[in-house]
């Protein structure tokens, strides 16, 4: 079994430590946090052992009657791998403590990309992380974008992306986040970081990328246009994108017309937390002009990740392959 510890439990760690629980190859060595909130009171009755990220905050935690098992550096000493999911810029500030300890180290999209060795997408460059000892799993949108760029580029062959990314302004649970009621270019000069974070993955990619935030929390919407190598109907197209494992293109029978309904379309599956780890495209969006591809597809910023960091493990660790790492982590979560 990979002992996998978890540096931060707030919304990305809290459901890393579910997903790698729930992998028949792998367990929990422990989570930390900064303090002793609900997650922290959550992580102990999940059976999780909890550490003390900050060693000045440690007396808090038996303060407040929950139990510690220690301080960060035991978990990390104690870890085969670490997911750091931790705020943006505090994962480069704690790579020293995971070299410290030679423990391998999975950073999230919110760090700048060297902070690791590669930048990781599962389905488009898994073998590149294989026995890395620094990766980062790139953000919810460049995930979602890299997950339909890949059978694309495979299929078709790409000449430009032109994307358009209509972001959430916080999740449901940030509520020092905005805008309240407004419409933010973000940013306003071209393009957002997010083509550049694409390019990570495919270094040879032809993309622009506007991004704006709108007073939503639910999840975030791409705008997709794709300049083909060639001339496919949307049909073929769009049974290609189906047959990719974390792509949901959801039928126009379904009646979902937006956000709002497909979360209460993964509330009604029973996903846990209602989250949704592939991408939600419509299949009606789905159109060929030429050779230009164009799509509407929905990202759940909260968990789009979880099984990239999952597969990240394994690819670090060498265990399985990009196939078997996938197959193995969609079966473990219902994918």
């Amino acid at each position: 079994m990979i002992r996998v510890g978890i540096n931060g439990y707030g919304t990305i760690g809290k459901r890393v430590a579910d997903a790698v629980d729930a992998q028949p190859d792998m367990t929990v060595a422990g989570v930390a946090k900064t303090r002793p909130n609900y997650e922290a009171r959550q992580a102990r009755e999940r059976g999780f052992d909890l550490y003390a990220a900050v060693e000045d905050r440690a007396e808090q935690f038996p303060e407040a009657g929950i139990e510690t098992a220690g301080l960060v550096d035991e978990l990390v000493a104690d870890s085969d791998v670490v997911v750091d999911a931790t705020p943006s810029g505090i994962g480069a500030q704690n790579r020293s403590l995971y070299e410290k300890h030679d423990t391998p180290a999975i950073y999230q999209g919110g760090e700048d990309a060297d902070v690791a060795d590669v930048s990781f997408n599962a389905r488009s460059n898994f073998a590149a992380a294989e026995g890395a000892d620094h990766v980062r799993v790139v953000s919810c949108n460049t995930t979602g974008l890299s997950r339909l760029l890949a059978p694309l580029r495979e299929e078709y062959g790409v000449e430009k992306v032109r994307t358009t990314l209509v972001r959430r302004g916080g999740d449901p649970a940030q509520t020092d986040r905005g805008p309240i009621n407004d419409i933010l270019p973000d940013p306003i000069t071209i393009p957002s970081h997010h083509g550049p974070d694409v390019e990570t993955i495919f270094p040879d990619l032809d993309i622009d990328t506007l991004g704006m935030k709108v007073p939503a929390t639910l999840m975030h919407m791409h705008s997709v246009n794709v300049t083909l190598e060639s001339e496919p109907d949307a049909d073929e197209v769009r049974d290609v994108l189906a047959g990719q494992s974390r792509i949901m293109v959801l039928d126009a029978d379904l009646g979902i017309e937006g956000t709002g309904p497909l979360k209460e379309y993964a509330n009604d599956m029973g996903r846990p937390r209602g989250d949704l780890w592939e991408n939600c495209l419509w299949g009606e969006s789905v159109t060929m002009e030429g050779p230009d591809f164009y799509c509407f597809q929905a990202i759940h910023q909260e968990s789009d990740v979880v099984p990239e960091n999952v597969d990240a493990v394994r690819a670090i660790t060498g265990e399985l392959d990009a196939e078997e790492s996938v197959a193995t982590t969609n079966d473990a979560l219902g994918i």
